[in-house]
């Protein structure tokens, strides 16, 4: 084999690497090791830090550290800036400095050294606020680390009796709730959390925190996806009753479409004629749930009618909707039905040249010379003959 110059250049220079006796020599290597290790930490400019640093009067307060903190773009240089305050004798950091400089570490996603400065946090001993926490709180979400944003909660608790703006707030319980249900379609999965989620608003409630529409709805969300339907139409029914606010459009999305997902279509329908009553208009996913499960129930005129309805309240259906309205149709020989459907669907212009001629095609596949006697030539082909 012909081994050329540059070959031997590029093979001089992974050896000159460092880390080259621990690694790979198969092309793969470079995705499955830390990219970190191979690259040099960043550094900054020592004499632009001075130059800040020497913003800072002699005897700087930290008001003073926290205005000059928040003027940075750049995270590492305000992390820098909070490290020479902590190596100065007469200074003392406080909530504010902690703040800042957590936010600059927590937006730029440095999250080695944001865990860093939160355990400096933790062990000072009666030390934060409820603004604080909250904070670390949802960077620790935004990271996925699940585990240490509970800890901080109950590090709050634990704080509450000796520092009362520690306290945890429903802002706290909130962004908790958000996080437990975020990136989720398992249901298994669902059913896991859904019981932290349960303790966490017994907690709540126990602590005699009110809360507002956004957590009673996260919680009726989490039953509903982790499929405890009842427990969240029993949530539904404590609101305006037990608890002082009441049902939003989101709250009932939620029913119907778990409703739906168990084929509980009366029921579904009852909360759907609540809503409306209320004023509130059903989304699109709404009523696409409603459509599909009178089809799958065997209902299909009652779904047609359901899905006009959707048509007059300005909501858009996808394809899923349509196809299985149509092949419910068409399996029950009324082809004719199908084709109409969505040719009138057509002509009022719901449903666009490609989703009509996939419908088209879907069907003509699957129910071959039936859906032919009746799918002639559609307006789009006709325009082109």
């Amino acid at each position: 084999m012909k081994i050329t110059s540059k070959s031997i250049q590029y093979f001089n220079k992974l050896t000159q690497n460092p880390y080259y006796q621990s690694i790979s020599l198969f092309s793969s290597y470079t995705k499955r090791v830390n990219k970190t290790t191979l690259t040099p930490s960043k550094t900054q400019n020592p004499s632009h830090l001075n130059h800040l640093i020497s913003h800072l009067p002699p005897r700087f307060t930290p008001d003073d550290l926290h205005n000059l903190i928040s003027t940075q773009t750049d995270p590492l240089l305000s992390l820098h800036l909070f490290n020479h305050a902590s190596k100065h004798p007469r200074f003392t950091h406080s909530v504010s400095t902690y703040h800042i400089t957590l936010k600059k570490l927590g937006l730029s996603k440095m999250y080695p050294e944001f865990d860093t400065l939160v355990d400096q946090i933790l062990n000072i001993r009666a030390f934060g606020s409820e603004s604080l926490f909250n904070t670390i709180i949802y960077y620790y979400t935004e990271a996925r680390m699940l585990s240490k944003a509970v800890n901080v909660y109950k590090h709050m608790r634990d704080l509450e009796t000796v520092r009362a703006e520690c306290r945890p707030s429903i802002r706290t319980f909130n962004l908790l709730f958000t996080a437990f249900l975020s990136r989720r379609s398992d249901s298994y999965v669902n059913y896991v959390y859904m019981d932290t989620m349960s303790m966490l608003f017994r907690q709540m409630v126990d602590d005699g925190i009110e809360p507002d529409v956004f957590a009673l709805n996260s919680m009726i969300k989490g039953y509903v996806l982790s499929l405890h339907v009842n427990d969240a139409l029993r949530l539904y029914h404590q609101m305006g009753v037990v608890y002082e606010c009441v049902p939003n459009s989101f709250t009932f999305d939620y029913l119907i479409h778990g409703l739906c997902a168990q084929g509980r279509t009366c029921n579904a329908r009852k909360i759907c004629g609540e809503m409306k009553r209320r004023g509130f208009v059903p989304s699109s996913k709404s009523y696409s749930s409603l459509v599909c499960a009178l089809v799958i129930e065997g209902e299909v005129d009652e779904a047609v009618r359901w899905l006009w309805e959707m048509v007059e309240c300005g909501r858009v259906g996808d394809y899923v909707m349509y196809w299985t309205l149509v092949d419910e149709f068409c399996r029950r020989k009324r082809c004719g039905d199908a084709v109409t459907l969505i040719r009138e669907l057509e002509e009022k212009r719901l449903l666009d040249r490609g989703v009509y001629r996939k419908l088209e095609c879907e069907l003509r596949v699957k129910y071959g010379k039936l859906f032919d006697r009746y799918g002639s030539a559609s307006r789009y082909d006709r325009l082109i003959i």
